[in-house]
């Protein structure tokens, strides 16, 4: 019974509708399924504007972009997330700033925000962290009152809901991966997202190579070939048509999992009042930092795939250039495991997973 982390549903209208882009020949840039993927997931996610780019980490260079970030600025990122949250700052010339989580929701801390803000401080980044929402009431207080952006990355958390508002629709400009092991996947893929106007066109001027509106073949600005192929919409179309089932499901695995783990030491990663936690990773703690790598072992060893939580970006070799301490963030990457939670798993199979879970700590404890 070999379990992987996640495995992709496309058992929907993908090979339907891949097999038309290749019978139409539209196979790149162009071509309908583009426009009704963007169109489809504006209305999913309740914002005015999205533009289909490559992948999720384009598309945070792009959002960066869009705003004017640039050499000189500092833009705000908690330490606990995907690199890419944090590389993508770099590609732009600016400074990423370390922000430490909050220990019960494992998202950005909105006092921490607050300390770090400085007179080179252009904008905030806002992680919705294995698609738990962030607190975005108080984090865009801050935002105003020191007239700063705010960027959503949503990659993990489509779906999820802050006080019934889809993420993504809250910040300014917020950014969606669809990478195979994503809520909705196009195999690589990415969204950028907005209800200003102005924001997402000059996504779009950057993300097809700074071509101009006013003239053919005429650039006026250094771009980039970000774009998303028919092919990758035309999966993303598919996707999306099931979407709310996959969400659904994500939710069901998570209760039993709960459930099944109640009586056992570990943490799990709850759902905040006020919130919808989509699941996109369901994520345990435990109460022993050294047991964490030992029980990895031992679900491998029974043919369980699981993952670390992410290392704290402030830990990795190239931004290690001062010493810093999120003790949070720290605490939490040490003991944390993400477990399998594809809409696929079914019951026999999340009980096999979480008896093996407990026989391990029954052998701990023997």
């Amino acid at each position: 019974m070999k379990i992987p982390i996640y495995k992709p549903d496309l058992s929907g209208n993908e090979r339907k509708y891949v097999l038309d882009c290749l019978d139409s020949t539209w196979i790149s840039s162009k071509g309908s399924y583009i426009k009704k993927f963007e169109d489809t997931f504006s209305e999913k996610v309740n914002v005015k504007y999205s533009t289909a780019v490559s992948n999720g980490t384009v598309a945070l260079h792009l959002a960066l972009l869009a705003i004017g970030v640039g050499d000189g600025d500092e833009v705000i990122v908690p330490t606990l997330t995907y690199i890419a949250s944090v590389n993508a700052i770099k590609y732009t010339g600016a400074t990423p700033c370390f922000v430490d989580s909050v220990r019960s929701t494992w998202q950005i801390d909105p006092a921490d925000i607050e300390r770090k803000i400085t007179s080179k401080t252009k904008a905030i980044m806002v992680v919705h962290l294995y698609g738990h929402p962030c607190d975005m009431d108080e984090i865009m207080k801050i935002a105003e009152k020191h007239n700063l952006y705010v960027i959503e990355d949503a990659a993990e958390a489509f779906g999820s809901l802050y006080k019934s508002i889809p993420v993504g629709g809250m910040g300014h400009i917020s950014t969606f991966s669809f990478f195979g092991n994503k809520t909705i996947t196009t195999g690589e893929g990415g969204m950028v997202v907005s209800n200003d106007l102005t924001l997402i066109d000059r996504v779009i001027h950057f993300k097809g190579q700074g071509l101009a509106a006013y003239r053919q073949y005429w650039h006026d600005v250094i771009g980039y070939n970000y774009r998303m192929t028919n092919i990758c919409a035309a999966i993303g179309c598919a996707q999306i048509e099931r979407s709310d089932g996959f969400i659904q499901k994500k939710r069901e695995i998570a209760e039993t999992y709960v459930e099944l783990l109640k009586d056992l030491p570990i943490d799990i990663h709850h759902e905040a009042p006020e919130v919808f936690h989509s699941y996109w990773a369901f994520s345990i703690l435990v109460m022993d930092a050294k047991l964490r790598d030992d029980l990895r072992d031992f679900l491998l060893n029974n043919e369980i795939e699981t993952r670390p939580l992410f290392y704290p970006a402030h830990t990795m070799p190239m931004y290690m250039s001062s010493f810093q301490s999120h003790r949070v963030a720290e605490d939490l990457s040490r003991r944390g495991i993400n477990l399998p939670s594809y809409p696929g798993l079914n019951k026999r199979q999340l009980k096999y997973i979480c008896d093996k879970i407990s026989s391990f700590f029954d052998a701990k404890t023997a």
